[in-house]
């Protein structure tokens, strides 16, 4: 029964360690940029990637499935922690996710803004095709959002085209060098 509950399974330590890995996997990701892994928050990375490791080694090692399920639990309880936290504290969430990032701001491209996030402008020309842009003047904004998408807010070729400034509510803008 040892593959299922051994006395000698370090739980505790097992706990510390989830909280510690969390911490590590969103500290690099941060650190390496959110375009290695689109659609993905880095606090969904960071979790993503510590229960695949869990689960992983729980099947495939001496660990008993006690240990893993602990260690998953731990996990998930943090997780469930930090983003009740995240949406009381305005700090902690902007320490664990990145803010959207302005690329564009109407016609023109922020060049330092595309260095910063490592998009080169083939990229985003690339993805205003996509949007069906025909011509820079019908681009209202461009944005890098937190998953790593890369949003494209543009006109139609009609005139009479609205748009609400609470749209880029959060938008870092940073430098329009």
């Amino acid at each position: 029964m040892d593959w299922v509950y051994s006395p000698a399974d370090p739980l505790f330590q097992t706990l510390a360690g989830c909280i510690l890995i969390f911490l590590l996997i969103i500290l690099i990701t941060r650190i390496i940029g959110l375009r290695s892994f689109a659609k993905f928050t880095v606090y969904d990375f960071a979790i993503t990637v510590a229960i695949g490791s869990i689960i992983s080694s729980t099947l495939t090692s001496s660990t008993s499935v006690a240990h893993g399920i602990i260690a998953i639990t731990g996990l998930l309880a943090l997780t469930y922690i930090v983003s009740t936290l995240q949406r009381k504290s305005k700090a902690l969430n902007s320490v664990i996710s990145n803010k959207p990032l302005l690329l564009m701001d109407g016609a023109d491209i922020i060049h330092s803004n595309l260095r910063t996030a490592r998009i080169h402008e083939d990229q985003l020309i690339a993805k205003l095709r996509e949007a069906n842009v025909f011509n820079f003047n019908q681009v209202i904004a461009v944005v890098l959002e937190t998953t790593g998408d890369i949003s494209v807010l543009h006109r139609s070729n009609r005139e009479n085209d609205d748009f609400e400034e609470r749209i880029l509510q959060g938008v870092s803008v940073r430098d329009r060098n």
